[in-house]
């Protein structure tokens, strides 16, 4: 895999457990990913999983564990934004099988404002939506796959909460997660939860505020499977899915929170 300075510098902030593991994060140079832009063409494939239309990328062949595999818990733009499957992208790049389900069956929030985000959010429930993302993942357990990590985005953090507190998945990543019950969510992971967790919040997130993000970490004080909260200073929602290429700091944040996220999910593999 692909490790920048940038990650030697950040990786000291996963060892620790506690509130004071919380980092901010300054500008810093781009790291050894490739930094994508939405001009770039995706190099995966779309396949039928459980009947799920899922995005697939794997390094080559011979590369890579198969019995381990990344599912990307995708935002509300879904298959309708290039930055997810170029995301989807980066993880195999960093050497991971990685899959990215649909579970929102072809019924991506649209861009052109055709629908408010409250109407689209009815059609998406949870009741709607989780049951397809299972599918996919006791397909994959089926075909071999023994460890998932989950790597969730916005709408999907709340997706990666939800398999942490049921034990589904053994390791879970996520930036910016919105649909939140803060404190109450986290409370539940404490109690229940046996899966390593690890958040990537924004200075400037109106979702996963700062002050919902201390609010976690003061519940996951002492859990033992471990927790990191990791905070970048200068952007807000939605920065490690996209970002301005012009922006030194934007980019940092992109590519330095996938750094984290793809290290924390490599540690926890075993």
């Amino acid at each position: 895999m692909l490790f920048s300075t940038l990650t030697s510098f950040l990786l000291s902030a996963l060892a620790f457990n506690v509130v004071g593991g919380t980092v901010i994060v300054p500008q810093a140079p781009p790291s050894d990913h490739i930094f994508h832009t939405s001009s770039d063409v995706p190099t995966g494939r779309n396949v039928t999983i459980a009947g799920v239309n899922t995005y697939v990328n794997t390094p080559p062949e011979g590369t890579f564990d198969p019995t381990r595999a990344v599912v990307i818990l995708m935002d509300i733009f879904g298959f309708g934004s290039t930055d997810n499957f170029l995301l989807t992208d980066t993880w195999a790049k960093a050497g991971f099988a990685t899959y990215m389900p649909d579970y929102f069956l072809g019924d991506p929030f649209p861009q052109d404002g055709s629908i408010t985000n409250d109407a689209w959010h009815l059609n998406h429930t949870e009741a709607i939506t989780t049951p397809p993302l299972l599918a996919v993942l006791d397909a994959l357990r089926v075909q071999g796959v023994q460890q998932i990590g989950v790597s969730g985005y916005c709408f999907g953090g709340l997706y990666a909460t939800r398999l942490t507190q049921n034990n589904t998945v053994a390791v879970a990543t996520m930036a910016h997660p919105s649909s939140l019950a803060i404190p109450d969510d986290y409370i539940l992971v404490k109690a229940n939860s046996t899966v390593p967790v690890q958040i990537n919040s924004g200075e400037f997130d109106t979702g996963f505020t700062p002050a919902l993000a201390e609010q976690t970490d003061e519940v996951m004080v002492g859990y033992v499977p471990g927790y990191n909260h990791t905070a970048w200073a200068g952007v807000g929602h939605g920065f490690a899915v996209s970002a301005n290429a012009s922006d030194p700091v934007a980019v940092a944040a992109k590519e330095g929170s996938f750094e984290v996220m793809s290290s924390w999910i490599s540690a926890h593999f075993v």
